[in-house]
C-alpha cells in the first residue's frame, strides 16, 4: 500500500494492495457485461436504521496533511444504542480526487487486519488505484475504532506488563511441547487482560460498529450511497455494511475475501477454530506445493530444485528442522536461530507476494545445504551468508518496545468479538495439529493465532456484534474477487461469499500472492470499470495474473508487479501484530511475534 505513508512498511495488506493502472493484461481485458441493472433491495433494519440515523451528521474538520492528503478526527458513539453517551475517537483520511469538475463521490477503501489502517491505505492510493479512480473519487479511509490514529486498544497498562504476557508468543507458532504450554499461557494471559483492563474498546470494536462508523463517515462526506473498495479482512467489513445497510450500496468490491459465516461461526461451529472454518492454511499448502510441482516441469535451467523432487525437497528440510533447530553463525552478521516454525513463516510470508515463488525455491535450497553435514563447505558458505542476510534484515525490520504496540490487541479485539471460538486455550495443541494433518505445514502456522480468543479467558462480548444474515440483497451488486492461489484467504473463500449474496458477480483470478487487484488489466479494469461506471464483468470470467511462477514476462509487467508487491509490504498478514516484519520478509526470526 505508499511513498512515505508514515513509512512505505507502515501501510495497510492483510495484506495486500496492488498497484492497478498500467499493468500488462495477461489476458484480453474482461469482456463487460453492460450496466448493473437496478433492483429491489432489503432495506436496513429500523434497528440498524436507528442506530445510526439518530447520530448527527459530523462536520469534518479537514487540514492539511502528508502533503497531498487531508485529515480529520471525529467522536462517534462508543455504543450506538446510547449516540449521547461515551465517544471513541477516530481518524480520517482523504485524498482528493484530481477532476473536482467531474468527482463522482468519496472510495472507501480498506486493507485487511484486523488491525490495518485504513488512513495508511488512502494515503497510498496513488501508488496502486487505477488513474481514473484518482480522478473521480476521493479516495477515504478510516483507522476503524482501536486501531492506529484512532483511539487505541490497549490491553496492559505498561509496555513492561504486556511483555511478560506475550513472553510465549515469541514464536512463529509453537513447535515444541513447551513452546506450546509457554504459548497456551500468554493466551490466556492477553486474553484475560483485554476482557478486564481493555474494556471498554474491546467491548465495541466489532466489525458491526466499524460498519456503524462507516455510515454515518459516508453521510459526512456527502454520499448518499457508499462505495467501497475492501481487502482481505477488508472483505469482512464490506459484506457486513452490504448486510447490515443494503439499501445504502452504490458499488461494492471484496478482493481476498472471507467468507462471513466461516468468521463467526454460528451452531456446531462454535466450538470449532475459525481455521477449521475459514481454511487458510488450505490455500497456503495448495500455492506452495503447485509451486514445486511448477518447478520441477520448468527444469533446472529456471528453478535450481528441480535437479530432484522439490516437493519432496521441501519436506526433506521441514524434517531436519523439526529434528534440529538450526544455528546459523556469520562473521560479518552475527548468530541467528532458523527452526522448523521459522521456515514455514518464511514460506507463508513469500506466498503473499505475487513473486514468492523466488523466495520459496532460494530460502529451500540454502537451507538444504545448511542442514547437511556433507555439504561442500563453499557451498555451506554461500548459503550461510544467504540465510544470514535474510535473517539480519528481518531483524532491523522487527518494532521497538517502546512505545506501546497494540497491533495484536487490534486484531483480537476484532476477532474474538466477531467469532466464535473453542472454550478453553489448552484445547488448541491437539486441535491445531488436527489442522496441520488437513494442511501440511500451514496448519499449526494459520490456527495457533486466535487462541487468545478462547472463550474461557476471552470473555468481553460486543451485546451489539453483527452474527447475520449474511445473505440480503443490496441495492447495487457486490463483487466479489477471488485468488485460485492466495495463501491467506482461501478462493472457497469467495466463492461461498457470491453463493450467499443474491445481487453479486464473481470473478476468479489465476494469480499469485495475496489478493489479485492490479495482478492484471483483467481484474484490476473489471474493478475500476465497476466502481466507475456500475458495469460488471461478463458472468464467469476468469483472469490471469501477470506474474505466473518461472515463466519470463515483459519488462514492464515485471516492473508494475515489483511497484506492487512494494505498494502492499506493510500490510499485515491477517492477525499478524504491527510490530513484526512485513509478510514479505524473507525469513522471520525466532524472538518475533508472529501470529498470523
Amino acid at each position: 500500500m505508499p511513498r512515505s505513508l508514515r513509512s512505505l512498511a507502515a501501510t495497510g495488506i492483510a495484506g495486500i494492495v496492488l498497484a492497478g493502472s498500467a499493468v500488462t493484461p495477461a489476458v484480453a481485458a474482461p469482456t463487460l457485461a453492460g450496466p448493473a441493472q437496478p433492483s429491489t433491495s432489503d432495506r436496513t433494519s429500523p434497528v440498524e436504521a436507528r442506530r445510526v440515523d439518530s447520530v448527527p451528521t459530523p462536520k469534518l474538520d479537514w487540514y492539511g496533511c502528508y502533503d497531498y492528503a487531508e485529515c480529520a478526527t471525529v467522536r462517534l458513539p462508543l455504543d450506538y444504542d446510547n449516540p449521547k453517551g461515551a465517544t471513541t475517537e477516530v481518524a480520517v483520511l482523504r485524498v482528493r480526487a484530481r477532476d473536482q469538475r467531474h468527482r463522482i463521490g468519496s472510495l472507501f477503501v480498506n486493507p485487511g487486519g484486523p488491525g490495518g489502517s485504513g488512513t495508511d491505505i488512502a494515503l497510498a492510493a496513488p501508488y496502486f488505484l487505477g488513474d481514473d479512480l484518482l480522478d473521480r473519487f476521493d479516495i477515504v479511509g478510516v483507522d476503524p475504532r482501536g486501531i492506529a490514529a484512532s483511539d487505541n486498544v490497549k490491553c496492559f497498562p505498561t509496555v513492561k506488563e504486556q511483555t511478560k504476557a506475550y513472553a510465549g508468543l515469541n514464536v512463529a507458532f509453537p513447535w515444541t511441547k513447551a513452546e506450546e504450554k509457554a504459548y497456551v499461557a500468554s493466551s490466556k494471559a492477553v486474553g484475560r487482560a483485554c476482557s478486564t483492563s481493555g474494556k471498554p474498546l474491546t467491548g465495541a470494536a466489532s466489525t458491526a460498529e466499524v460498519a456503524r462508523d462507516m455510515d454515518v463517515l459516508r453521510r459526512a462526506v456527502g454520499d448518499p450511497k457508499l462505495s467501497y473498495l475492501g481487502f482481505s479482512y477488508g472483505t469482512a467489513l464490506g459484506q457486513y455494511y452490504a448486510n447490515m445497510f443494503p439499501d445504502r450500496v452504490r458499488a461494492l468490491v471484496v478482493d481476498g475475501v472471507l467468507n462471513p459465516n466461516a468468521w463467526v461461526g454460528q451452531g456446531r461451529a462454535r466450538n470449532q477454530l475459525q481455521e477449521t472454518r475459514l481454511r487458510s492454511a488450505d490455500g497456503a499448502y495448495k500455492a506452495l506445493h503447485e509451486i514445486l510441482v511448477r518447478c520441477a516441469e520448468a527444469g533446472t535451467e529456471k528453478c535450481s530444485l528441480a535437479a530432484g523432487d522439490p516437493v519432496a525437497t521441501y519436506e526433506l528440510v521441514a524434517k531436519r528442522l523439526r529434528k534440529k533447530t538450526l544455528v546459523v553463525d556469520d562473521p560479518d552478521l552475527g548468530q541467528f536461530t532458523v527452526s522448523y516454525a521459522d521456515f514455514v513463516g518464511a514460506t507463508l510470508g513469500a506466498l503473499y507476494d505475487p513473486y514468492g515463488w523466488q523466495q520459496v525455491v532460494g530460502l529451500t535450497e540454502e537451507l538444504l545445504v545448511l542442514t547437511d553435514p556433507a555439504a561442500a563447505s563453499a557451498d555451506r558458505a554461500k548459503a550461510r551468508t544467504a540465510v544470514a542476510q535474510r535473517a539480519a534484515k528481518a531483524r532491523q525490520q522487527r518494532g521497538y518496545d517502546f512505545p506501546y504496540d497494540n497491533g495484536l490487541e487490534t486484531f483480537l479485539a476484532v476477532d474474538c468479538t466477531d467469532g466464535f471460538h473453542p472454550k478453553d486455550a489448552a484445547a488448541w495443541p491437539a486441535l491445531v495439529a488436527r489442522e496441520d494433518k488437513r494442511a501440511p505445514y500451514f496448519g499449526r502456522a494459520w490456527a495457533w493465532g486466535t487462541a487468545p480468543c478462547a472463550r474461557n479467558t476471552w470473555t468481553v462480548r460486543d451485546e451489539d456484534a453483527y452474527l447475520g444474515p449474511f445473505n440480503r440483497r443490496t441495492s447495487a451488486p457486490v463483487l466479489v474477487v477471488g485468488n485460485y492461489w492466495d495463501p491467506a484467504t482461501n478462493y472457497q473463500g469467495a466463492v461461498g461469499s457470491a453463493a450467499l449474496l443474491p445481487n453479486s458477480r464473481l470473478i476468479s483470478s489465476d494469480s499469485w500472492g495475496h489478493t489479485a487487484y492490479g495482478t492484471s488489466a483483467c481484474v484490476t479494469g473489471a474493478v475500476d470499470a465497476y466502481l466507475l461506471r456500475g458495469v460488471l464483468p461478463a458472468k464467469g470470467i476468469r483472469c490471469v495474473g501477470d506474474a505466473q511462477p518461472f515463466v519470463e514476462e515483459p519488462a514492464t509487467a515485471r516492473a508494475e508487479a515489483s511497484k506492487s508487491a512494494l505498494a502492499r509490504a506493510g500490510e499485515p498478514r491477517r492477525g499478524e501484530p504491527k510490530r513484526l516484519p512485513p509478510v514479505v520478509a524473507p525469513l522471520p526470526v525466532t524472538g518475533t511475534l508472529t501470529v498470523r
